[in-house]
């Protein structure tokens, strides 16, 4: 009966899995409920907007972007940041220039994760943590967790079924049978994700629902043409929204980083 070690195996971490995930749906939930009527009444800025639709890098993106179309930053097809006007108008630009350096030039990458990384993004994220349209760092990391432990459970209850499976008989148990005893908590898994991806998805995200309700609103409002549609482009889609050939050039030479570490780019 080693098949039947190896289910009960199978079953344990299946349940220790989704039972994770119930739980980060429950938080989920109760959040939402707390936060129904956060952001009626405002409209998000651009740098907020950036925020809510890719984190930290993207206000980054976003202010590099703005600084260049303005002509006081040059961003080379090369990958390289040369400041024009030292002279930043808000926070986010004073940390872009700062990160730049005292020399004025310096590669695109280093600088995009110093900004990041800055006082002025912290805050901001803060604020909208508190307004109840982006959603906490421990919450969003916790559901992006949960979820990684129940592919893995589904991983290792697949190969239990093949151990099982392959294991000399020790039973007069059918194959087929084992195959569908173990079949039960892999499809216990899938159906987890499958619910977890419509219930709990945007909360693996920046923005919590109110905050995707008012980006969708800002994406609407900005259509037509002008830097002021163009920018809003690039705070919602990233720098793949950058249609001029040699901007686009220049953010080319990045490292690749994944901005969500989740189920969104």
């Amino acid at each position: 009966m080693f098949w039947v070690l190896l289910l009960l195996l199978a079953w344990a971490v299946a349940g220790t899995a989704c039972t994770r995930l119930c739980l980060a749906a429950v938080h989920a939930a109760a959040m939402e409920t707390n936060e129904a009527t956060a952001g009626q009444g405002r409209d998000l800025t651009l740098y907020e907007a950036a925020f809510l639709s890719g984190g930290p890098r993207r206000v980054a993106d976003l202010t590099l972007v703005s600084m260049a179309r303005q002509r006081r930053l040059l961003l080379a097809r090369t990958g390289w940041a040369t400041v024009v006007d030292p002279r930043g108008r808000d926070e986010m630009e004073r940390s872009v220039i700062g990160a730049i350096g005292p020399q004025g030039q310096s590669r695109i990458e280093p600088v995009r994760d110093a900004a990041a990384a800055a006082d002025a993004v912290g805050s901001l994220a803060d604020r909208l943590v508190s307004a109840g349209l982006a959603v906490p760092d421990g919450t969003r990391s916790g559901i992006a967790a949960a979820i990684r432990q129940v592919q893995l459970a589904a991983v290792v209850v697949l190969a239990l079924g093949a151990v099982a499976l392959l294991a000399p008989a020790q039973s007069d148990m059918p194959a087929h049978l084992v195959a569908l005893w173990f079949a039960l908590p892999f499809v216990l898994t899938l159906s987890c994700l499958a619910i977890a991806r419509v219930e709990i998805h945007p909360y693996a995200q920046w923005a919590s629902p109110a905050g995707q309700r008012l980006l969708s609103g800002l994406v609407r409002r900005s259509r037509g043409g002008g830097d002021r549609t163009f920018l809003t482009s690039v705070a919602v889609r990233g720098v793949r929204a950058i249609g001029e050939p040699d901007l686009r050039a220049a953010f080319a030479h990045r490292e690749p980083h994944h901005e969500a570490g989740h189920w969104n780019d």
